[in-house]
């Protein structure tokens, strides 16, 4: 069965969606994006997703979207394509214009709106056992707080850790541990569990949210604050978060183990209080 996807405002086969070759996130990565998990046919916190990608409409100056039509979209498309575990991906881009200019185009800006659904395979077993990671330089640039298609940096960065052998890159920036290239950072420390804080140079990641949400409920003490590069190798545990990896502990960074170089109580607990919410 072929693909359906959804393509400003029609449902079509996957071969034939085409998008303009002037579309301006194909030339200047100027589009922004949001993945979805889904479990057992249902969108997990899509409200949240929506809200997320709404605010990053308004940072780069695109329409707001249309919600509650990509939300029916998303839907549509799950049922259509027979899919349970799975996520969807939405692209909304400024559009294709003619000539190509660095400057918004004048005028009524006309969004590329692509919407994927594809069937997912969760990895428990690696959840369970743990991961290993290392740490690269954070070269992005200074709004990582918006979901712009502007990836490259994370793009390298994943592929120094593919080379490795590891599953996750984590940046590091001006002597802190900031946040891994697909995913957000979290660790014990001391006995509390730190987290870089909302800001510019993070990601708001929806499954960040919700696990942090999780381990105050767990009465998890909590910190939102940077992790010192130099004490990462003091903490405890160390897993990351994103809407793929869900919660996944990391058991050893740039060769070394961490704690034990097994996944720890908090990070397991977690991962479980996170499986049993969605």
């Amino acid at each position: 069965m072929s693909l359906t996807v959804y393509l400003n405002g029609q449902y079509l086969p996957y071969e034939q969606a085409a998008i303009p070759i002037e579309d301006r996130a194909f030339l200047f990565a100027d589009g922004i994006y949001e993945v979805i998990r889904v479990y057992q046919g249902r969108p997990f916190r899509m409200a949240q997703h929506m809200a997320r990608l709404k605010r990053s409409a308004r940072e780069i100056g695109l329409p707001e979207p249309d919600c509650g039509q990509l939300e029916q979209v998303c839907q549509e498309l799950l049922t259509r394509n027979q899919l349970s575990e799975a996520t969807i991906y939405i692209e909304i881009s400024r559009g294709a214009y003619d000539p190509r200019t660095h400057a918004f185009p004048k005028g009524e800006v006309r969004p590329t709106v692509l919407v994927l659904a594809r069937a997912f395979k969760p990895h428990p077993d690696l959840n369970l056992a743990g991961a290993k990671a290392i740490t690269v330089p954070d070269q992005r640039w200074a709004r990582c707080d918006i979901k712009s298609v502007s990836l490259l940096p994370n793009v390298l960065a994943k592929q120094k850790a593919a080379e490795a052998g590891a599953y996750e890159a984590i940046f590091v920036r001006d002597g802190f541990a900031i946040e891994g290239s697909s995913s957000n950072l979290m660790a014990v420390l001391d006995g509390t569990i730190r987290t870089y804080p909302l800001c510019n140079y993070i990601l708001g990641g929806v499954t960040r949210e919700a696990v942090l949400e999780l381990a105050r409920e767990l009465g998890y003490p909590v910190r939102e604050e940077g992790i010192p590069v130099a004490d990462l190798f003091r903490c405890s545990e160390v897993w990351v978060t994103s809407t793929t990896s869900e919660v996944m502990p990391i058991v050893e960074i740039d060769g070394r183990p961490v704690g034990d170089g097994r996944p720890g109580p908090v990070a397991l607990a977690l991962y479980r209080a996170f499986m049993e919410r969605v």
